[in-house]
Formats: C-alpha cells, structure tokens, sequence
C-alpha cells in the first residue's frame, strides 16, 4: 500500500476552516468590538477629567491671585493712621520751604509711594457729592453750596484694588 502523505494545514488558513474556528473568530471580533468601545469610552473620560482639572487650575490661581490681592489689607489699614498724621503734621507746617520741613514731606511722598505699590488710593471727596458707598458723613453744616455736596474732609479715605478699604469721613451740606 501507498502511504498517503497528510500535511497538516495550519490553523486560520486555507480552505478547509472548521466551523469551531469560525465561531473563535466571530468571537474575537466581537470582542474587539467590546473593547474599542471601552476604550473610547475611557478616552473621553480621560479627557473630560483633564478639562475639569486644567479650569480647577485656573480656577485656584485666580482665587489665589484675588487672595494676594488684597492680603496685606489688615496691615495696611492698621498704617494708614501714620500716613493720617502725616497730613497733620504737614497742615500745622509753619515754613513749607525749611529743609527739615521739605524731608518730611518727601518721607510722606514715599510713603504714599509705598501704598500706591500695593493699590491703595485716596478716595476724592473734596466738592463732590456725597456718596455713602466711600464717605460717612460726621457733620451736616449749612453752606450756601448745594445739598449733599462734600464741603470738608476730616479723615481721608482709602480704596485698595477698587474695593473700600476705609470711607472718608467728611462734613457735607445741608
């Protein structure tokens, strides 16, 4: 007798696919199927948690810039009875022109200077009319001026960054 040769087809190839292999294969692509869906749906995920994270950053810094704005607030009100002084003092200034006198006021101009540095500004409130948002009124006096109209300023009053650090206080008109 002859002997037949057989050789062996590998797996996946030619024609003789059994209907076992088919069903492995239907199997794999379903698979595949199931798991580029999860992929995406865990890239988009992904993605969402990294916009959320990247507008918290932005979020905290500017909380954090907001904080460092107006930090030195407490300090800066408890200075601001020094620079009330000073204007004092340069009132009751006898002779503007001696040279004690010209330091002194070069110290408040520094000084101004300084809080100027950290936003601080003086709130005008000479010949303006009075506005209880930045003055608070310590006496009513009857001018020929017009009502409600800001006729001296007995204590300047300050704003740090746009936001009420001390109101003016101030005498107004009937």
């Amino acid at each position: 007798m002859a002997e037949e040769e057989i050789t062996p087809t590998p797996k996946g190839r030619g024609s003789d696919r059994s209907v076992g292999e088919e069903l492995n294969i239907e199997e794999l692509k379903k698979q595949r199927g199931e798991c580029e869906k999860k992929a995406a749906e865990y890239l988009a995920g992904w993605q969402r948690e990294r916009a959320d994270f990247l507008n918290y950053k932005k979020d905290e810094i500017e909380r954090i810039g907001e904080l460092l704005k107006y930090a030195g607030e407490g300090i800066i009100s408890k200075i601001l009875p020094i620079l009330d002084n000073f204007e004092i003092a340069e009132r009751n200034l006898s002779d503007k022109d001696d040279k004690n006198a010209k330091g002194f006021l070069q110290i408040k101009a520094q000084f101004r200077d300084f809080l100027k540095g950290y936003g601080v500004e003086e709130i005008k409130s000479m010949g303006e009319k009075f506005d209880p948002n930045f003055h608070e009124v310590v006496e009513e006096v009857a001018d020929n001026g017009s009502p409600q109209v800001i006729v001296e300023e007995i204590q300047k009053g300050y704003i740090i960054n746009g936001r009420l650090l001390r109101p003016a206080k101030v005498k107004i008109n009937k």
